[in-house]
């Protein structure tokens, strides 16, 4: 019988299928019974599942980054999907089919990486050209670059899915320096690359997604820093030359503002050409890609309207459904 996959799930629908627990909440309710609430992913999405009554043994046998197959029905509930869960059990994880819950493939991922490597090795900028090649040479950076997430619940939240941003930045940011002659597109190349390179140690995706502990103690933005400082250290070993500091300076100034607003979490606010088009852009592919998940996933097939989105703050329009 071929797999239903979350994406494919409709309200009161019967359901028997292996999951990844990507998270787990053992609670108690009024009356001091507990329930296991569970977050459960393939490749397509992720969805709630809720398992009554349950014993304290049972909730702590469940281990995050496991399969599970899990019987139950789905509902709707507060404008979402999910699940009444009646049965769990326990998957070998080698039994399972790891492609189900790869939202990217491995051709796919070594597609992005080639692409990436060849726009960066194509800037004219020799210093920057070399500080790139420093990171591309770095084989444990790069197995963490092409497999970490942009994000643990918003934009690009899934294996992969740093590289899939950065290199659909990379793309755009290549118009858009070619219609402005006065952004420098080599430094908004290499701002790109490096933005967000922090979040390949400030997030946990082995099998889950969450946050290591330097990740909430730091963050991606000074971790980005960190990286780049060491990477000049290489890049004078390996050319006997000191790095332009005032190249260094705005790469710096870049990854620092990228965020654009204080009450976003950025440091600094972009004073430069390239940092406010990194910002504006870096923006826009996020919000585009969050929004068309939204569209793509929206259950509410029977309405021309998204459910409402709390983090957006509103329902999106999907249009009327052609007529036959």
């Amino acid at each position: 019988m071929p797999r239903r996959y979350i994406n494919q799930l409709a309200e009161r629908e019967t359901v028997d299928e292996v999951y990844l627990v990507a998270d787990k909440q053992l609670r108690a309710n009024r009356n001091g019974n507990l329930y296991l609430q569970l977050r459960m992913t393939d490749k397509t999405g992720s969805l709630t599942g809720m398992l009554w009554n349950v014993t304290e043994q049972l909730g702590q046998s469940v281990e995050v980054g496991h399969y599970l197959r899990v019987q139950g029905t789905t509902q709707l509930y507060n404008g979402g999907m999910q699940m009444i869960v009646t049965r769990i059990d326990p998957v070998d994880a080698t039994k399972v089919d790891e492609a189900d819950f790869q939202s990217v493939s491995t051709a796919e991922i070594d597609a992005l990486a080639s692409r990436l490597a060849e726009m960066l090795r194509g800037m004219t900028s020799a210093p920057l050209r070399d500080l790139a090649e420093c990171f591309l040479v770095d084989e444990n950076f790069m197995t963490k670059f092409t497999q970490a997430p942009a994000g643990i619940k918003n934009h690009h939240a899934y294996r992969g899915g740093l590289l899939a941003h950065v290199v659909s930045l990379m793309e755009l940011c290549a118009v858009v320096a070619a219609r402005y002659p006065e952004i420098d597109p080599d430094m908004l190349r290499i701002g790109v690359f490096l933005h967000d390179a922090g979040k390949i140690n400030e997030l946990t995706y082995e099998r889950e997604l969450g946050y290591s502990d330097e990740g909430q103690l730091i963050g991606h933005i000074v971790m980005a820093v960190s990286m780049v400082e060491e990477k000049v250290r290489d890049y004078q070993q390996l050319t006997g030359e000191t790095f332009p500091q005032e190249m260094l300076l705005r790469i710096k100034h870049m990854i620092l503002s990228h965020h654009g607003e204080y009450e976003f979490g950025s440091p600094k606010l972009p004073m430069t050409l390239e940092a406010i088009a990194l910002h504006y852009l870096d923006n826009l592919d996020a919000k585009i890609y969050a929004v068309g998940q939204l569209l793509r996933e929206d259950i509410n097939s029977e309405s021309p309207w998204t459910t409402y989105n709390a983090p957006l703050a509103r329902k999106f329009y999907k249009g009327s459904k052609p007529q036959p």
